[in-house]
């Protein structure tokens, strides 16, 4: 699995003297390259941190800009003959659902309802989202399982956690190489469980709308080169 923290977009609009919300524009057409480069290098399952709980926080106008764009482009996404179905790639959105408007848990409903029969590759899209909030979910799922069947002991091991992770429900591989834009140096409660000591992680200054093939083959060359040395 590739997962890209995809970070910049409101940088990049400040820098090239455009709205924020173009800038998040912006952001959805990088998506779309950079999954097309990565099927193409048969790269099976991407995941992408679209919107963090957190980020809830944010100004209201550039939060509602936002639930209107991924209301739009999840649909877009899962058009007929559109790069989902021509690599036949399944969507899954991974969070907390319920934070989200009606409409755009429609879309995603919609969405993921289109993609179900795709079996070549996994497009994991996780709004809104936190690794810890990931987690908890996880343990509760844990204890509520265990109770079901009247597990006095209620003993959960590392393994009970991870099979109820989100990732690990939508079929997703183990993390190799996690890769996030800007510049930044820190996960951002992404996929915290999944690094795993096996995990490359890529920091890249461009930001998440310049990035590119260009950004990118040497990322997977020093990969390669590291994973073929250990």
């Amino acid at each position: 699995m590739s997962p890209f923290v995809m970070d910049g977009n409101r940088r990049y609009a400040r820098m090239n003297h455009k709205q924020i919300p173009q800038g998040h524009a912006e952001g959805y057409v990088a998506l779309r390259r950079v999954l097309e480069i990565c099927l193409r290098l048969n790269i099976k399952c991407v995941s992408v941190y679209a919107f963090a709980i957190d980020n809830f926080k944010r100004p209201e106008d550039e939060v509602q800009a936002l639930m209107s764009l991924a209301q739009e482009k999840l649909m877009e996404l899962c058009q007929h003959g559109d790069l989902l179905e021509e690599y036949g790639v399944r969507l899954n959105v991974l969070g907390k659902r319920e934070l989200l408007p009606k409409p755009v848990r429609e879309a995603i409903r919609m969405a993921e309802n289109m993609t179900r029969g795709h079996n070549r590759s996994i497009l994991n899209i996780c709004m809104p989202y936190a690794s810890t909030d990931e987690i908890t979910t996880a343990v509760q799922s844990c204890v509520k399982n265990a109770l079901a069947k009247d597990d006095v002991d209620l003993r959960i091991s590392t393994q009970d956690v991870e099979d109820n992770l989100m990732t690990s429900k939508a079929g997703s591989p183990p993390l190799d190489i996690m890769i996030r834009t800007s510049g930044v140096k820190r996960l951002s409660d992404f996929l915290l469980w999944q690094c795993c000591e096996d995990t490359q992680i890529q920091f890249c200054s461009a930001y998440w709308p310049d990035f590119g093939l260009f950004d990118f083959v040497p990322i997977i060359l020093d990969f390669q080169r590291k994973a073929w040395t250990m």
